[in-house]
């Protein structure tokens, strides 16, 4: 059996945009930085939230294209993405 790399203590932080009502949109995730939730929070509340939670940050925030010929096309996208682009 393999050994597995999903490590609960490490957790995620992808920031996606700051709305000009000042709320932070971001991903958050544990062990894995791929398998994340999305959350809004205001400023205060969430840099409490990133010190008590001990995140590292990832900078890659450039949203990836969606492939529509992909076997998981319909399962490859995130809120934001929905939100603000096109779907078929």
């Amino acid at each position: 059996m393999a050994e597995s790399k999903f490590d609960i203590t490490r957790k995620f932080v992808r920031v996606v945009r700051t709305r000009p009502n000042g709320l932070i949109e971001f991903e958050f995730a544990v062990g894995d930085p791929d398998v994340a939730v999305e959350l809004v929070m205001p400023k205060d509340a969430f840099d409490e939230f990133c010190a008590n939670n001990g995140v590292e940050f990832i900078k890659d925030v450039a949203a990836k294209a969606i492939d529509a010929d992909a076997p998981d096309a319909d399962f490859n996208w995130n809120l934001h993405q929905a939100t603000h682009q096109r779907f078929r």
